[in-house]
């Protein structure tokens, strides 16, 4: 029998024009796939050597036209880095940055011999200690997503006794200093503006940095916070404090909130390692985080992760759809040990409408100085664990409504220290009212008046910590 009739008469196909057909197929796969890890390669890291092509020769139809005018302004500013002393022809150079081929030009004439460029700025695709010189533009670190892994690449594939150099758009100090903080080991030896005609910007700052092994001191995270004179100037740029006791607060709360000024809308913040947002008395999601911070606050599009700290249960299921917010379902305290909460019972309900039904906290071993009715609760040591959650590099904002509970754990915070960790809050001070405002029945449970609230908001602003009076 042939072979044809293993075959029905339509799809029969001869032997050999199958096999000549898959060797076809497997060919152009692989010409393709060979073609495009080239392509990626050749986008992501170039090595320039030696030349004597200039800039303006004659280039190729189908390479894109060179904007001479910043390859003259980089080359201006490699070449004033050679003359500086931070820069020889025989350095090993990485530069850093969108505009690849002006780089690429500005470097061949400048004399630079042995460099490389990359478009990458997260992971480098380079050895430990591989580079004498670093050179970062404005779209380098500062477009990074992820500055504080970027700055740990850069560290590591500089040489000891190397130079980095980054240009950046920021000109406030507190990113400035932000910024430093991402290079411990590292010291400063040049800040200076200079020109960069170069789309929309006109100006960039120009930061030289020696790797050294000497790590740069930090502000202490064990007592008292060192306030750099940058940050007390934001704070007294900041919204006043209100001196009086108001005798309508929700009425001053509105006006204090149109008048608020938010820490991002003062500085620029690109430079932090992490963004967090947390809500103590978080409550449910639109009481705050969903209606006011995804809202309102001035984010600078960083991508914030959110911590709701919330121990009555009524609100937990509503977490559970929120993908983004993490849920600590305790009650924040300065230690771990379970809690009593005292359950508000107004007449009218108002409380349990507003998602308001937990009032102060009280150790289980106290309880018994409470009146109302009690729900039993787990407390958190919240001091602590901001202490071995976050570093001094991070930008962490919370916002605190705890009923009354605030003295103790700012108090907490401040004799561990983790209050120097802190750089913004929004922060509601339970007190007992002199006046009695609108025929409304105010409780008299606060052991506290409103001068203790007012101290323990100066006393924040003075450790460093951007505090904002919330009602």
């Amino acid at each position: 029998m042939s072979n044809q009739s293993f075959f029905p008469p339509n799809l029969y196909i001869p032997v050999t024009n199958l096999f000549r057909r898959r060797h076809l197929v497997r060919a152009i796969f692989a010409g393709i796939f060979f073609f495009l890890a080239r392509q990626v390669y050749l986008s992501t890291t170039t090595t320039i050597t030696t030349t004597t092509t200039t800039a303006t020769e004659t280039r190729n139809s189908f390479e894109p036209e060179l904007d001479t005018q910043l390859v003259r302004c980089y080359s201006t500013v490699f070449q004033n880095l050679i003359h500086d002393g931070f820069l020889t022809l025989h350095s090993k150079t990485l530069t850093v940055g969108i505009p690849i081929l002006e780089f690429s030009a500005a470097l061949r004439e400048s004399g630079i011999t042995d460099a490389k460029y990359t478009k990458k700025n997260v992971w480098l695709p380079f050895r430990n200690h591989t580079f004498d010189v670093e050179f970062s533009s404005h779209t380098g670190l500062d477009c990074s997503q992820f500055p504080g892994q970027f700055a740990s690449e850069l560290s590591r594939t500089l040489k000891p006794d190397g130079y980095l150099v980054i240009h950046t758009e920021s000109k406030d100090l507190y990113s400035l200093n932000s910024l430093l903080d991402l290079f411990d080991s590292f010291k400063l030896i040049r800040s200076r503006e200079i020109s960069v005609p170069h789309w929309s910007i006109q100006h960039v700052r120009e930061i030289v940095l020696k790797k050294q092994g000497i790590l740069r001191r930090r502000r202490s995270v064990a007592g008292e916070c060192s306030v750099p004179a940058y940050k007390k100037k934001l704070i007294q740029n900041s919204e006043p404090l209100i001196p009086e006791e108001p005798i309508k607060p929700w009425a001053s709360g509105k006006r204090n909130l149109k008048n608020m000024k938010y820490l991002p809308s003062m500085a620029d913040i690109r430079f932090k390692t992490g963004y967090v947002y947390i809500d103590v008395g978080a409550r449910g999601y639109g009481s705050s985080i969903g209606s006011w911070f995804k809202k309102v606050y001035p984010k600078q599009d960083k991508p914030f992760k959110i911590f709701a700290v919330e121990a009555d249960k009524r609100f937990h299921d509503e977490y559970k759809s929120k993908k983004r917010i993490t849920l600590l379902p305790y009650a924040a305290w300065v230690r771990n040990e379970s809690l009593f909460f005292e359950i508000n019972r107004a007449p009218n309900h108002y409380n349990e409408e507003k998602g308001k039904g937990m009032g102060r906290a009280q150790s289980a071993q106290t309880s018994t100085n409470f009146m109302g009715d009690l729900n039993k609760v787990q407390g958190f040591d919240f001091a602590d664990w901001v202490k071995r959650s976050f570093r001094e590099t991070d930008f962490v904002v919370v916002k605190m409504d705890v009923d009354g509970t605030e003295f103790d754990l700012m108090a907490k915070m401040v004799e561990t220290g983790a209050i120097c960790l802190i750089d913004e809050m929004f922060l509601e001070c339970h007190y007992d009212p002199k006046e009695k405002c609108c025929d409304i029945e105010m409780d008299s449970k606060y052991d506290n008046g409103y001068k203790d609230c007012l101290e323990l908001y100066s006393s924040l602003r003075e450790k460093g910590v951007l505090v904002h009076q919330r009602w």
